[in-house]
């Protein structure tokens, strides 16, 4: 009989994991707009530990090991924006990257008072803009980064998330 995956808060001990993580997940990226200056490719420890002490940071694991996080925080007007949104390859594709958004999205909302939800993606990221549209995101706009990158901006406001949960 296999584990289970289980999603709950992290802690500062699921840090150097996390880090690691994020490290081999944007490795994808970073091959796909030629960049590997990307900022999780080039976080510190302390910056993230700094994330974790101030934002909301959820994981999932299996068994002891971290498999999956996304970060988030909530600005004054009450936009949560959501970031960093990693799931380790081995488990890519089985649902997972859509049950820690779920996760962190019903986090901010209950804890930090979040209206809507933001997040952004790299414009050639058709996985990630695929999973983010299917939990009710809508592009707002894009910004050019660079010569080889543009953001895109997704948005959703709580009553979607509502109407998308079937609530």
């Amino acid at each position: 009989m296999g584990m289970s995956v289980t999603i709950s808060a992290a802690t500062d001990k699921d840090a150097e994991q996390i880090l690691k993580l994020q490290y081999l997940c944007y490795q994808s990226e970073a091959a796909l707009y030629d960049d590997y200056s990307l900022e999780p490719l080039v976080q510190t420890l302390d910056d993230l530990r700094a994330e974790l002490s101030d934002g909301c940071v959820v994981v999932a694991r299996l068994g002891e090991e971290v498999v999956g996080s996304v970060r988030g925080t909530v600005d004054a007007e009450g936009t949560a924006l959501i970031d960093k949104l990693i799931v380790h390859p081995r488990m890519q594709r089985h649902g997972l990257g859509g049950r820690l958004l779920a996760a962190v999205e019903e986090r901010l909302t209950t804890e930090r008072s979040a209206r809507r939800f933001r997040l952004a993606s790299g414009h050639r990221s058709e996985h990630n803009l695929r999973l983010y549209r299917s939990h009710g995101y809508a592009e707002v706009g894009t910004e050019q980064v660079s010569r080889r990158l543009s953001l895109v901006t997704l948005e959703k406001d709580i009553a979607e998330q509502a109407y998308v949960a079937g609530v």
